[in-house]
């Protein structure tokens, strides 16, 4: 879970690689570091803290070279010190390297080259790597690089920069992603795109296994036997823009904001003639879809809670059996996985290790696999049988925020869809469900416009420091989302409950200091939902409550109340989760939190 950015070419390598890091900073922020060609040899910079830290130590050098690789750290063996960020260097001070990852069997590998009387100046699994290599390399570095591969457990993502060769970076890759890019005399690699995208949008994937080496002249890369391999370039059709604040004070707020045009455009070119087709991107039709007996919905985190919003509408519009499980549980789990399961994984990033783990064990076992991501060369889509993309544009801001939304939007279309195939929904319902879709984006954005009474309500409750979050059938996850939000960037102990289980428990929490936010649109669980208000209103509790626009017996109920536009039952999660987003926001502003890179989280979770 951290960032590596390199850059060989024409450019100031410094400059490129800080920009990259920036780009690259909600992936590890507890150290940064780069390494630059400098005349003959490579300097190396690290910082403990921020890339904005380790850039006031550069702004006093003047670093020519056009060649180097940068890091930006989540620490996982060894404390946060300058000595243990990244890049590392071997004894004999020629190569130099840049790790996301870890290597599982580095302790005996350190022992071994202990043994050979190399010393260590870490505690790093990285600088482990670094040694081995250089005790490897033989003057042939490709051999090298096999050979290091051949000795490595675990997971790696691998910038390699050699003192001796002023014209090439390589890259290793098993697990973590890492992604090459193509320009005009000129090559890159990150551990995500939004790294690169000021420079180039014709980029490679890496596949695991596999080595590249990066020059001014392109890329050449080889397999883990050390034949040479073609691969397909795609064409990133996201925008710079995307990537950048554009006048928002954080990206979390800005990609809150988005969500209406990201519903809008995870919808576009899919609704046609009253109909949801997706068959120009999935090969699901009528034949493969009559042969499943069983849904599995597999994620992680945010992208686990919109499987579970999706988990009642699938049970509503089709006949198939569902279950939803988190993909670090269902990797290990014993169930009934075949050629007659469907199984979709959700993943923002498409690069999440559980997930991904998942998906080879469902595969193994003959199922279809299906991934809903925003990045459509990620191992994930190239992994499964069908990709579904969200069309969200990069997210940035750690708290996942508008890729939630594209999600829920693309299961609800893949559920309409599988609905009509297995014949379980009728044209005029399908219909019905459509016109109400074309109307969300607008439902979103006037629950935006109302983001100052959103912003007083986190004024009165900054200094809470525990909540309940309740809700009942598709509001459940809702809750689950919103206290996780809370949690993720304001530091406040927020818990989720059905809200039929407060008596079995969390009501002894209850009192004047622990407000509950309850979901409460007026669905077919409306009554039972005020009840449960009521049930905390008897303990004293404060109650805020999100609920459809002129509800006045909610108003009645409730201290505080955020209203939101009426829609259909099966909608209402598109437009209640906007008000815990911005909810959260706020209360984390105004506890003075790091909103879009909170402590201990990163944005792509690639270890286990």
């Amino acid at each position: 879970m951290c960032g590596i950015v390199g850059y060989v070419g024409h450019r100031k390598a410094c400059s490129v690689l800080l920009d990259g890091l920036k780009r690259l900073e909600y992936r590890g922020y507890d150290s940064a570091g780069l390494a630059v060609r400098d005349g003959e040899g490579i300097k190396v910079i690290k910082e403990v803290g921020k890339v904005s830290d380790l850039e006031r130590i550069l702004v006093g050098l003047d670093l020519e070279g056009r060649q180097g690789i940068g890091h930006t750290r989540w620490a996982t063996h060894g404390g946060v010190s300058a000595v243990n960020a990244h890049p590392h260097v071997d004894g004999m001070g020629r190569f130099v390297l840049a790790h996301n990852g870890i290597v599982e069997n580095y302790h005996e590998l350190k022992e071994a080259l202990l043994a050979d009387g190399i010393s260590f100046s870490s505690e790093t699994d990285t600088e482990v790597i670094v040694q081995l290599l250089s005790k490897l390399y033989d003057g042939d570095i490709l051999r090298a690089l096999t050979a290091l591969q051949a000795r490595l457990e675990g997971s790696y993502a691998l910038a390699i920069i050699d003192r001796d060769d002023f014209n090439h970076i390589y890259c290793l890759r098993n697990g973590p992603p890492l992604v090459l890019g193509l320009g005009e005399g000129e090559s890159f690699c990150a551990s995500d795109i939004p790294a690169i995208l000021p420079y180039t949008r014709r980029v490679i994937y890496m596949d695991d296994g596999e080595i590249a080496e990066l020059s001014p002249q392109g890329i050449a890369l080889w397999d883990k036997s050390g034949s040479s391999l073609q691969k397909k370039t795609f064409f990133v059709d996201w925008d710079v823009s995307m990537a950048e604040k554009g006048g928002y004070p954080h990206f979390m707020l800005k990609e809150i904001h988005e969500q209406g045009g990201v519903c809008r455009s995870t919808l576009k070119d899919r609704l046609i003639g009253g109909r949801v087709d997706l068959s120009n991107e999935i090969s699901l039709d009528e034949k493969v879809v009559s042969r499943f007996e069983g849904v599995h919905l597999v994620a992680c985190g945010t992208s686990y809670y919109a499987a579970l919003v999706a988990e009642r509408v699938f049970e509503r519009w089709t006949d198939l059996d569902l279950k939803v499980d988190i993909a670090s549980e269902y990797r290990y789990r014993q169930g009934k996985i075949g050629p007659d399961t469907l199984v979709i994984f959700v993943s923002q990033s498409g690069e999440t290790a559980d997930t991904i783990a998942a998906e080879r064990k469902a595969r193994e076992m003959g199922a279809y696999c299906l991934a809903v991501t925003n990045v459509r060369g990620s191992t994930l889509a190239r992994d499964c049988d069908d990709v579904l993309l969200l069309k969200a544009g990069p997210e940035i801001g750690v708290a996942a925020t508008k890729t939630f939304m594209g999600q829920i939007t693309a299961l609800y279309l893949l559920a309409i869809y599988i609905g009509r195939l297995r014949g379980t929904l009728h044209v005029e319902q399908e219909m019905e469900l459509i016109d109400e879709l074309i109307q969300l984006p607008y439902k979103i954005e006037t629950v935006l416009d109302r983001e100052p009474v959103v912003e007083e309500l986190a004024s009165r409750f900054a200094d809470s420091n525990n909540f309940l979050f309740l809700g009942r059938g598709i509001s459940y996850p809702i809750a689950m989302e919103g206290a996780l939000k809370l949690k993720e960037i304001s530091y406040v102990h927020a818990e989720a409950y059905a809200a039929g289980e407060m008596k079995h428990g969390p009501i002894a929490l209850l009192e004047p200091k622990v407000p509950v936010v309850v979901i409460a649109p007026r669905d077919s669980l409306y009554e039972k939902t005020l009840s449960n208000i009521q049930e905390a209103k008897a303990r004293h509790a404060p109650i805020i409550a999100v609920g459809f626009d002129d509800d006045e017996r909610l108003a009645q109920e409730a201290n505080y109340v955020l209203s939101v536009p009426y829609t259909i039952e099966e909608f209402s999660p598109f437009v209640t989760v906007v008000p815990l987003q911005l909810f959260a926001y706020h209360m984390a502003k105004k506890r003075g939190c790091e909103i879009d890179t909170p402590r201990n989280l990163a944005k792509s979770v690639t270890v286990e």
